[in-house]
């Protein structure tokens, strides 16, 4: 990694995994095997970014660690790329297992459940597939039709406008937003610390 930290792919280390790492990998990893419109590619630090707003909205009540889950759900992704569904389908366990194995170790070390609850995972893969319908039908050339049919249909009134911007502003962002969660979550603990101690 470009931090200078070796991460051992077979058996990752929460140690070795830096969020600046992440954010270079993600923002330059395309979504749709780059086969979207603009002048950049749709990377999925800028998915992520908009996964964990849609997951905002959905659950305006969720403490910062499930909107810090929502973040870096896609995380794996810095060091494997971004492969599309039905390829990950075709490689079966070993992929998904591999996949879970790297996603426990950025859990660790970012101070989440190395597994999260099934109703944020519910969350967030709905939210996950929101955004794939509103990138398909803006970025990806899809039909409004086909990408009911793969993503379904998103609520009645809800529009997410998707944004292509350069790698660098979108890696700036999504490292600003992971330090804006990192603060609120310690804040939450300090405020649960507090009521733990009196009671």
């Amino acid at each position: 990694m470009l931090s200078g930290r070796r991460l051992d792919l077979l058996d990752p280390s929460p140690f070795d995994i830096e969020i600046e790492d992440i954010a270079q990998g993600l923002a330059r990893v395309a979504r749709w095997n780059g086969q979207t419109l603009g002048e950049y590619a749709f990377s999925v630090a800028e998915h992520s970014l908009i996964v964990e707003r849609l997951c905002g909205q959905m659950e305006p009540a969720w403490p910062a660690k499930w909107r810090m889950a929502a973040l870096l759900h896609d995380a794996p992704e810095y060091v494997i790329g971004d492969m599309i569904s039905p390829f990950k389908s075709a490689l079966g366990f070993d992929y998904q297992a591999f996949e879970a194995k790297l996603e426990r170790a950025v859990h660790t070390r970012f101070g989440l459940p190395a597994q999260l609850p099934k109703y944020v995972k519910t969350t967030i893969k709905k939210a996950d597939r929101l955004c794939a319908f509103f990138e398909a039908v803006q970025l990806a050339g899809f039909s409004v039709e086909d990408a009911r049919e793969f993503f379904g249909k998103p609520p009645l009134g809800l529009r997410v406008e998707i944004p292509v911007r350069s790698t660098a502003e979108v890696q700036g962002d999504y490292v600003a937003r992971f330090e804006a969660l990192l603060i609120a979550m310690d804040e939450e603990d300090r405020k649960t610390g507090h009521k733990a101690g009196q009671s």
